[in-house]
């Protein structure tokens, strides 16, 4: 089979979606304890059973503003290497299977940002935007935040 599946979330108007493999759990909202001296994406932590997640404000790291974060706001949990962390969404869509030939490579020169973008596909009516979770956040900058 060549298809992938993907958990599609929202961003305002934006549908994104990242390999399921990746996804560890979905949780609802709850406040994070900031940082000092982390970037401007990072939230802050949140305690995760014992471990600390830290949590990125997806929509501020995108370049797309930023969250102000509410009860109807989830966090998704996804594993990059050996850590865990947690992305800030509106909501969680939907479990997609994408068939690799539908995928749509970036445009060149769409923005300096597009490396967080690995392909685009549709869904529906949707432009789905695939986050490549290896770009949000370097490993570097996450050790220093956990």
């Amino acid at each position: 089979m060549s298809g992938q599946q993907l958990i599609t979330f929202q961003l305002g108007e934006q549908c994104l979606g990242v390999d399921i493999m990746a996804i560890r759990e979905i949780r609802a909202w709850t406040p994070s304890t900031p940082l000092p001296g982390v970037p401007a994406y990072m939230k802050g932590v949140v305690n995760l059973r014992g471990v600390v997640l830290p949590v990125l404000d997806l929509r501020y790291r995108l370049g797309w503003g930023s969250t102000e974060p509410t009860a109807r706001h989830v966090i998704i949990v996804v594993q990059v290497g050996a850590q865990q962390r947690g992305l800030i969404v509106d909501a969680v869509n939907d479990i997609v299977t994408i068939d690799h030939a539908d995928v749509q490579p970036v445009p060149e020169g769409s923005s300096e940002r597009s490396g967080f973008i690995t392909g685009l596909t549709n869904q529906g009516d949707n432009m789905v935007l695939m986050l490549s979770l290896d770009a949000i956040g370097g490993p570097a900058e996450m050790r220093e935040a956990a």
